[in-house]
Parts: structure tokens; C-alpha cells; sequence
């Protein structure tokens, strides 16, 4: 298996993927929940952390990778979000949707590992890890857990993009990273399905609590991505501001807000583009990004 992992067939199988079943699918039907469970198992990429090569890197690549202010927040967030997921997975009994749903937390786990290859490859000093204790509220954890990755992966997959093109990481180190970047594809199309399948398969008159607590969801993660872009972390201490709101023009080409907006769309669209076109794909962030087109020049 090549350890870069791009063009091999693992790769290839990562990203694209069609329901064996060619009849019309229902939202919220078993046909759906086996469709989006399916696609997340059988899209699985085996690679081992451990065998990842990490390439050597001249002075400037070096200090532009070290320099980013990301790194702890970056394996951290894989921390909580693996244990997080494992956790809602634990207390399912639907055994599809537990077998995927533990093989998505061990994704997640595996990202922290990748993350923590690189930056022991490279150096990088890390601030001393917390604990990651399983939250008393598994749903509403994996609920967080998703819907922040629809808007984090979002606006990732412009900036990869966007270093890629202009050579800000260099083509080999963007080859071996590329695979994780997928996956966060693949997970953010199983969430916005299972949300969609679970919503429609609850019984009705627990659809209003279960829209609050989306809606609640959604207040605080957007209250936490002000905070972090003012340099406020969650718990009120002052942080470097946030990597998106104060890094996006220095990752990559020199982009406006509207270029950018309009490479994450691009961007997004062509990472799901492989996978099942009777998929439900994430329309929120995608959504307000065109809307806030409309008011930017």
C-alpha cells in the first residue's frame, strides 16, 4: 500500500460509491438507514497511521507548517469527538447503526493519531492534552459533534484546497494528508442522513424537543466560532484568534472573502460529488454561504 495513499485503490474506493440497490429510495425508510450506513462502511480506507510518510521539508514549508496556530485545537477537537461518538454508538441497539457509528468514532481516533504523527514528525510543540470524559448526554454530544464538523469541514476543504494550489504545503505532505481530509467528507454526509433518517423515524410528538436541541446546538456553535475568531476560547480565556477567521488570506493564494466562500462551495461540492446521488447532502452551511454571496463583491 503506497503510504501517501492518494492514487492508490483504497483511495479511489474512499471516494466514490453507489447503493447496490438501483430502486428509488425513501428518506427514513430501512432503505435509507442501510444506504447511508452502507456507504460509510464500505468507503472505509484501512491505513495505518503509523505507516504514513511523513516527507522532509525545506526551512520555509517548515516554519509556514509550525507557525499555524492550529495544532492544539486541531488534535484536541479530534479527541473529544472520538470519545464523543464512540459514546452515542455504545448505548445504540440498532446493530447496522451501531457497527458504523463505532467504526466513525474510530476514524475519528484515528485523525487525533494522525495529527499527532505530524506533529511529533515535524516538531511541534504541543500545550498538555485534557481528558477526554465520555459526556453524560451521548445524543446531544453526537449531534455537536456533527453538526460542528458541517461547518468546520466546510470551510476546510477551501483552505486545503487553496494551500494545495499554491504550493503553501508541498505536494507530498498534501498527498498524506489528503485521506483524512475525505473522511471528514464522508462522515458530515452520514451525519446530515442519519439526522434526516432519525428525525423521520422518531415519533411525532417528539420532533419539537428534538428541534430545540438542534437549534440549541446550532446557537452554540456559532456563539463558540465568534468567541474563538475574537481570541476567546470556550471557557472565556483569551486564545491567538481563530485559524479560519485571522489565517484564511495567508494559507494559500491571497484570497477575498468571496473567493474563499466561493472555493469552499466548489470545494465541497466536488468531495461529495463520488458518493450516491440519492444521498441527503448538508445544505445549511453550503446554503448560507450562497446567501452571503449575494452580499459580497
Amino acid at each position: 500500500m503506497s503510504d501517501t495513499l492518494t492514487h492508490a485503490p483504497e483511495d479511489r474506493a474512499l471516494r466514490h460509491w453507489t447503493f447496490p440497490d438501483p430502486a428509488r429510495v425513501k428518506i427514513g425508510s430501512d432503505a435509507h438507514e442501510q444506504m447511508f450506513c452502507r456507504m460509510l462502511l464500505e468507503t472505509h480506507n484501512p491505513y495505518r497511521p503509523a505507516v504514513l510518510d511523513w516527507p522532509p521539508l525545506p526551512p520555509d514549508a517548515l516554519h509556514r507548517l509550525t507557525s499555524l496556530p492550529i495544532w492544539d485545537i486541531a488534535v484536541q477537537t479530534e479527541g473529544h469527538a472520538a470519545i464523543r461518538v464512540a459514546t452515542y454508538a455504545a448505548q445504540l441497539s440498532d446493530p447496522l447503526l451501531r457497527e458504523t457509528i463505532e467504526m466513525d468514532a474510530a476514524e475519528e481516533a484515528r485523525h487525533k493519531i494522525v495529527l499527532s504523527k505530524l506533529v511529533a514528525a515535524y516538531g511541534i510543540e504541543l500545550a498538555p492534552e485534557p481528558e477526554y470524559p465520555s459526556p453524560r448526554d451521548a445524543e446531544w454530544a453526537w449531534m455537536l459533534t456533527g453538526y460542528s464538523e458541517c461547518i468546520d469541514s466546510f470551510f476546510a476543504f477551501g483552505l486545503f484546497r487553496s494551500a494545495q494550489q499554491s504550493g503553501y504545503f508541498p505536494e507530498a505532505l498534501v498527498e498524506t494528508f489528503e485521506p483524512v481530509i475525505q473522511e471528514e467528507a464522508r462522515h458530515i454526509l452520514f451525519f446530515v442522513n442519519w439526522v434526516t433518517w432519525y428525525r423521520r423515524t422518531m415519533p411525532w410528538w417528539r420532533r419539537p424537543w428534538h428541534s430545540l436541541r438542534v437549534g440549541a446546538i446550532w446557537f452554540k456553535l456559532v456563539w463558540e466560532r465568534v468567541a474563538i475568531a475574537r481570541g476567546i476560547d470556550a471557557n472565556g480565556v483569551a486564545q491567538d484568534a481563530n485559524f479560519l477567521a485571522s489565517n484564511g488570506g495567508s494559507v494559500g493564494k491571497a484570497l477575498t472573502t468571496r473567493e474563499l466562500v466561493e472555493l469552499c462551495l466548489a470545494e465541497n461540492e466536488r468531495r461529495m460529488s463520488g458518493y450516491d446521488a440519492r444521498l441527503v447532502r448538508p445544505a445549511v452551511v453550503p446554503r448560507l454561504a450562497r446567501l452571503a454571496l449575494r452580499f459580497l463583491k
